[in-house]
């Protein structure tokens, strides 16, 4: 493995975990930072394909909706999603050139994939924490003893467990797959093999358990099994649907931003749908299981 792209790698990974524990607007700005680049990616794919979308308009938006996440309840970050999608439409179908089918839905699929389901990243690191155990300005939070990770804030945990999940998901699909897969997955993306899946899966799986059982989670052995199921298939999801982006566009990689890696969608596409699901498994599932399993 060349070197450019372990050190690359190392960066990433210090960067995330940097902003992760920090949470709070320094954990909301790192995710606008890198929506932003990953949305320039994905325009510059839709450019390929000739088509116009409102670029500005929807970077703009994105980041209103990114930053709001940080501050609004729910149901309000929520309603400002149809909001922006209404005034994207509304740009596009005033501006001088007639806008097309391809203009306008390649513009709101910006604004969902781009903007709307990575807020719930924010959603989850932030709108989730208790602002009591909050230790540095801007609403940061830094463990002031690392020996316990389980007394951690619960949005902290949840964050890095999750996170820990998707890098078993690719570690274990990556490795395995290359090992001992035969049966190609789909044409999407013709090295991923179905014994690739299920070691992802797999892996994703047991480090969920892991972790609900360490965070003495209510129902570890059940909530644990189905997170990590949960994020094992919307972490392939996502890798799937970039391939589908960049083999319609025509490219390998969505960028090369990141050396010997190629660009932010390229690393961040297990992310995408994982984060909106793990929410609504959190907040709506995990407080119908029982007390004790």
């Amino acid at each position: 493995m060349p070197w450019t792209r372990i050190i690359s790698g190392i960066v990433a990974i210090a960067f995330a975990l940097v902003i992760i524990t920090l949470g709070g607007w320094y954990f909301a700005i790192g995710i606008a930072i890198i929506v932003f680049l990953g949305q320039l990616e994905y325009f510059r794919m839709v450019e390929r394909k000739g088509i116009e979308p409102s670029k500005k308009i929807t970077l703009i938006l994105s980041q209103a909706l990114l930053i709001s996440s940080t501050f609004l309840k729910p149901h309000l970050i929520d309603a400002i999603f149809p909001l922006a999608g209404a005034i994207i439409c509304f740009y596009l179908l005033f501006r001088p050139k007639m806008a097309t089918i391809a203009d306008i839905s390649t513009s709101v699929l910006g604004l969902f994939y781009g903007g709307y389901l990575p807020s719930y990243w924010i959603r989850l690191r932030v709108g989730l924490a208790d602002y009591d155990s909050s230790n540095l300005p801007l609403m940061g939070y830094f463990p002031t003893s690392w020996q316990d990770p389980s007394h951690f804030p619960f949005a902290l945990t949840l964050t890095f467990l999750v996170m820990a999940c998707i890098w078993a998901a690719d570690i274990g699909a990556y490795f395995m797959g290359k090992s001992f897969g035969k049966t190609k997955l789909s044409q999407i993306s013709p090295k991923k093999t179905v014994e690739g899946a299920i070691f992802g899966f797999l892996g994703s799986s047991i480090v969920a358990e892991l972790g609900a059982w360490y965070f003495h989670w209510e129902s570890w052995a059940l909530t644990g099994l189905l997170l990590g199921l949960l994020i094992g298939v919307t972490s392939l999801l996502g890798d799937l649907i970039e391939s589908v982006m960049k083999r319609d566009a025509g490219m390998k990689d969505s960028g090369e931003l990141i050396p010997g890696h190629g660009g932010i969608l390229d690393r961040t596409d297990s992310y995408v749908f994982t984060a909106p699901l793990v929410y609504y498994f959190v907040t709506l599932l995990m407080p119908m299981f029982p007390l004790s399993w």
